[in-house]
């Protein structure tokens, strides 16, 4: 299966970024929208870098984007009591967040995952990265702990959602 990868403008790729995720994750109809809406938003955050992987036709098959944690934004301020609970406070400091990535289905399995979160955290002038992921042995945890992220909290409950989550951490670059 051939594909690329590439940097891509969020906000312009929300709704193809938004169907990968409701394909690979299983979003609710109602969520689509919720959805667009965050991404347009964490697209024009300060440090924001978003990428796309695409098909030889040209259709994205996966994404990831991410951020400099902003101690303030809503998933900092939901999991900081989870982190402090721990005593992982400090992991909120100095960090840059993956705010999602999704590759569909029928395209897992080739290494775009990989190839997205490397790619996206290569270069940050973070010291360190965060990433939430639901709470099960999935197959994207296994490509997380391989890159040398360890569970920081869990189970994480965001509100609105009631699948647990594990907070995951990683020194950068990755070993």
């Amino acid at each position: 299966m051939e594909w690329t990868c590439k940097v891509i403008d969020l906000a312009e790729y929300a709704d193809d970024a938004v169907d990968v995720q409701a394909r690979a994750f299983g979003l609710a109809d109602d969520e689509i929208a919720v959805r667009q809406r965050i991404m347009r938003r964490h697209g024009g955050f300060a440090g924001a870098r978003s990428l796309g992987a695409f098909d030889a036709d040209g259709t994205l098959v996966g994404f990831a984007y991410g951020y400099p944690n902003l101690k303030d934004q809503w998933w900092s301020l939901v999991i900081e009591p989870e982190l402090a609970r721990g005593g992982h406070r400090s992991w909120l400091d100095d960090s840059f967040v993956v705010g999602e990535l999704h590759v569909l289905p029928r395209w897992q399995g080739h290494g775009i995952g990989r190839t997205l979160i490397t790619v996206l955290c290569r270069g940050q002038e973070c010291s360190r990265v965060l990433l939430s992921a639901l709470d099960d042995q999935t197959p994207a945890r296994r490509l997380y702990r391989g890159l040398g992220f360890v569970d920081l909290a869990r189970p994480v409950l965001f509100p609105g959602n009631n699948r647990p989550y594990t907070v995951m951490g990683a020194y950068l670059p990755f070993g």
